[in-house]
């Protein structure tokens, strides 16, 4: 996930996050059926699957009453005059999941709405998936598959539909942070590889000190403190492009950074690799493979299929390849072939892929500095949360993922050109206003052993 620091985690005029816990609205986790799958033994229903909404896009307010302690996008200094205090000042509400967040589940089907208009208007979700209704679950990847459904045909230029994995505490951070009340029930506890700033707190803690409202979205800022930790996105994606990455971080879990540890004055100061290395079919010159009517057709549901290998062919080997395949209409579908001179056509992400591109692209080697597939591999066995979200871009307009990017370098130059939107698109004010009704719907999630899942 590349500038996720834009991660619109924006919605009510009135949302923050915090640690204490209010009694306003009952947390009530939306319940999503998964499966478990074995080549032996078939797949298996998880009944106890539930979401939760992150705890960023929350509604919080003083513990005595229903004051804000966050408004627009600045904290109110009388309860928030440092980062203890207000932890202390707030309580985080339950969520009203469809109705201020536009979040609906059916069967196996979970289902984000772009904008959702009530009493406020929000824009945009992040979810975990439960194990139960104070922890996470821990998906545990070495040498398994991970398969979902997904329908992205209502996601236009601008937008992505991102499910992927974070090494997140499966407690939410309760444990290790006593001033954190409310833990993986109210979604607390969000890292990436980014080493997100805009996160309202972090370890029980409140950012407030440093914060600086964002001059482009007025529901977001950030504050002096950062959550970096191991990101493997399964899925980043519209109806236009696509793409997988892995970014490995050197430290287990989530670490805290501040100031320019966090990236504020280089983008490559950090624990974590922010770039990746990633597999988008339009970047490496398949420029017909997914999209409206094309290989992989994103104007009706199909099914993702990614592959995490070990060289021993066991949960003990490190990880070697991620591979990915597609299914629709009954139809198994290979991923497209690396078509870039310089570079072996390929169709995964293995080491030489990711030396090679760096390489031909002139790409930072972040990947390889922060150790690559060994440790992304290593995070995998530690156990990794599940992330469903929608959102948009108020850093980079989702060129990096739709368009060309950098938008200023022609786009004949390797590895510029990621997707056919335009340059001009993905602006967050007028996808919203033109695109309100986007949504996304993911869907059958299953893990299990290789080729067990679909």
């Amino acid at each position: 996930m590349f500038p996720k620091i834009a991660l619109t985690a924006l919605s009510l005029l009135a949302v923050v996050t915090a640690q204490q816990v209010g009694n306003n609205t009952a947390e009530t986790h939306p319940k999503l059926p998964w499966q478990k799958c074995t080549t032996s033994g078939g797949c298996v229903t998880q009944s106890n699957g539930a979401v939760v909404l992150d705890s960023n896009w929350r509604w919080t307010h003083t513990t005595t009453g229903y004051t804000n302690c966050y408004t627009g996008n600045e904290w109110d200094a009388s309860l928030c005059p440092d980062g203890e205090t207000c932890a202390e000042n707030c309580a985080l509400e339950g969520a009203d999941y469809p109705g201020t967040y536009g979040v609906t589940t059916s069967g196996n089907a979970l289902t984000l709405k772009y904008v959702t208009t009530s009493s406020e208007k929000n824009v945009g979700s992040r979810l975990y998936l439960l194990n139960s209704e104070t922890e996470y679950e821990m998906f545990m990847l070495m040498n398994q598959e991970f398969t979902f459904d997904v329908d992205v045909s209502e996601l236009p230029c601008g937008l992505n539909g991102a499910l992927y994995f974070t090494e997140m505490d499966a407690d939410g951070g309760m444990a290790k942070h006593p001033t954190n009340k409310a833990g993986a029930k109210y979604g607390t506890g969000y890292c990436d590889a980014q080493c997100p700033r805009d996160l309202k707190f972090i370890n029980g803690i409140a950012n407030s000190e440093g914060w600086t409202a964002s001059p482009n979205d007025e529901n977001s800022g950030t504050g002096n403190l950062g959550a970096c930790c191991n990101e493997m996105d399964i899925w980043e994606s519209n109806s236009i492009a696509s793409a997988y990455t892995a970014h490995p971080c050197t430290p287990d879990g989530l670490a805290l950074c501040e100031g320019t540890a966090c990236g504020t004055d280089d983008r490559y100061a950090t624990v974590c690799d922010p770039d990746g290395c990633d597999f988008n079919s339009f970047r490496m010159g398949d420029k017909t493979f997914l999209g409206p009517s094309m290989t992989v057709d994103t104007t009706k549901k199909f099914t993702v299929v990614t592959q995490f290998i070990a060289s021993n062919n066991s949960t003990s080997g490190d990880l070697v390849e991620i591979r990915r395949l597609y299914v629709q209409d009954g139809v198994v579908i290979q991923n497209s072939k690396v078509n870039v001179p310089g570079m072996t056509a390929g169709d995964s992400i293995t080491e030489d892929f990711c030396d090679e591109q760096k390489s031909v692209f002139g790409d930072p080697t972040q990947f390889q500095a922060k150790g690559g597939l060994a440790r992304m591999g290593t995070a995998i066995k530690n156990g990794m949360v599940l992330v469903l979200s929608i959102w948009d871009d108020h850093t980079a307009n989702m060129l990096w993922l739709d368009s060309d990017y950098p938008a200023d370098v022609d786009p004949s130059t390797p590895g510029v050109a990621r997707g056919s939107c335009p340059i001009t698109s993905g602006v967050p004010s007028e996808v919203e206003s033109q695109h309100p009704d986007a949504s996304v719907t993911y869907s059958n999630i299953r893990v299990g052993d290789i080729g067990s899942t679909f």
